[in-house]
């Protein structure tokens, strides 16, 4: 049977007053180690980290590999994988030489797509005002640049013209309002005009009226003289 001594001092024992002071240095130490390790943080290989400070921001000098101190609850590390990683993106494209794998359906496979891409390009060049007003020119520019680009596929074009040209809802509808502006403008330009016309017709008369007046004035004077 095992034997437990106990030596007394006073009224407690040696052996709860050493259990209570191991408990406060222990729990001292857990606080300083828990201080310490606030204060520390680790960068591994092919790492870096970005210091976030409460005060200052992003720092700008970049933490590489190994331990480094921080402030406690001011700074706060950010860590980025900086090793060479590879991606894989998969596509499809059509070569120099696609007609040859194309068939009969050359024409279906090939125009829709180099058409698309020629009219991007040249429809970019102009804005919208211009594609009404100058509607030859671009349709020249899309003929010559689409002919051009169709003869990378070995296709001959004899001719290329813009049939139908559209415009989003908000665009016609604005070039409605435009047009309703002009011929109102030119309405009251008419107006205008024809009141000038009226003033001048209504003018003339008074005009020759004064003039008889005057003559007739002068026709009484030279009797009553006479």
């Amino acid at each position: 049977m095992p034997l437990r001594f106990l030596l007394y001092t006073g009224s407690k024992p040696i052996t709860v007053s050493f259990l209570n002071n191991l408990a406060r240095a222990a729990f001292g130490l857990g606080l300083a180690g828990t201080a310490l390790n606030s204060t520390l943080h680790t960068v591994d290989g092919g790492q870096r980290a970005v210091l976030f400070d409460r005060f200052r921001g992003i720092l700008d000098d970049t933490v590489g590999e190994g331990t480094h101190f921080l402030i406690p609850w001011v700074q706060k590390p950010y860590i980025f994988d900086i090793r060479t990683r590879p991606h894989t993106f998969s596509f499809v494209s059509g070569t120099k030489d696609l007609q040859m794998n194309l068939g009969l359906e050359y024409d279906e496979k090939v125009l829709p797509s180099i058409g698309n891409e020629v009219l991007k390009a040249v429809v970019a060049q102009f804005n919208a005002d211009q594609l009404l007003t100058e509607c030859p020119q671009v349709s020249a520019l899309v003929r010559e640049s689409l002919i051009k680009r169709a003869k990378d596929f070995n296709i001959v074009l004899d001719d290329v013209a813009i049939t139908h040209l559209s415009y989003g809802m908000e665009f016609s509808r604005a070039v409605e309002h435009k047009q309703v502006a002009q011929q109102e403008a030119e309405r009251y330009k008419f107006v205008v005009m024809k009141a000038e016309q009226e003033r001048r017709a209504a003018i003339i008369p008074t005009e020759g009226e004064s003039d008889a007046a005057k003559l007739l004035s002068d026709a009484t004077a030279a009797a009553g003289m006479g």
